[in-house]
């Protein structure tokens, strides 16, 4: 499994802009975010109790999640009425053209401070990138488990999100194998793979330049189950996405 490059702090933008994506180290995440390391790792409890996706198209009962949206405007971030994740087929072809109603994250997690400084520096990082707006950012809370025997953390297969940037923290692995990391340019042959193993480490990615997926996971031990914290967020200039009216 080979390890990320790791990007240096002061060099983020930069290496978003040039290359269209970034890996950061757990250190430097609570560096950029403002949290201290032992209160990320603190969060990661919170992805003991996901409820199952009931909508997994593929038949696998692997996935458990919950959702929230928000607007992010400087250093004012709001949290946004309870909504269905939808995307159009163009984007997600498994599950597109969906409204799909996940639980909504724990109102205490999306409502304190180490949470709400994540989405502030997410929404610094999307103005780097885009210009300095507001942002509609929704944040998935994912495990995937082996409980099929395989997990698939992106059944959709390689893919785009339709947004402006996509974050992925990874939150905790446990007695699994797999889930390799696999970024691609959207126009081009050129790609890197890797695997995020450090909890709390973070990929971004400009959404418009490059494609991303990550491979199922497996457990090391036949008769144990594994899984694959992570939590994702995505940030949209000009709106969510919604389906046509």
């Amino acid at each position: 499994m080979p390890d990320p490059v790791l990007t240096p702090l002061g060099e983020l933008a930069g290496r978003l802009r040039g290359a269209g994506y970034a890996v950061l180290g757990a250190p430097d995440v609570a560096r950029w975010s403002g949290v201290p390391l032992a209160q990320l790792q603190a969060l990661s409890e919170q992805w003991s109790d996901l409820p199952p996706d009931n909508y997994l198209r593929d038949g696998g009962h692997y996935r458990r999640r919950r959702h929230a949206s928000y607007r992010i405007d400087g250093e004012q971030v709001s949290a946004m009425p309870h909504r269905a994740h939808w995307q159009s087929v163009d984007y997600n072809a498994l599950h597109g053209g969906l409204e799909r109603w996940f639980e909504p994250i724990n109102p205490a997690l999306s409502a304190s401070p180490p949470w709400l400084s994540l989405l502030r520096a997410l929404g610094g990082a999307a103005s780097a990138l885009r210009g300095l707006q507001p942002w509609f950012a929704e944040a998935h809370q994912f495990r995937i488990d082996t409980t099929d025997g395989i997990g698939r953390p992106t059944p959709e297969g390689a893919h785009r999100d339709g947004v402006d940037l996509v974050a992925v923290f990874l939150v905790a692995r446990a007695g699994i194998k797999g889930g390799e990391t696999r970024v691609f340019d959207a126009d081009g042959p050129a790609g890197i793979r890797f695997t995020l193993t450090e909890p709390w480490s973070l990929m971004l990615l400009d959404d418009a330049r490059v494609i991303h997926e990550s491979t199922p996971i497996q457990p090391l031990e036949a008769a144990h189950v594994g899984h694959r914290d992570t939590l994702v967020v995505t940030l949209r200039r000009g709106g969510f996405q919604d389906p046509p009216r």
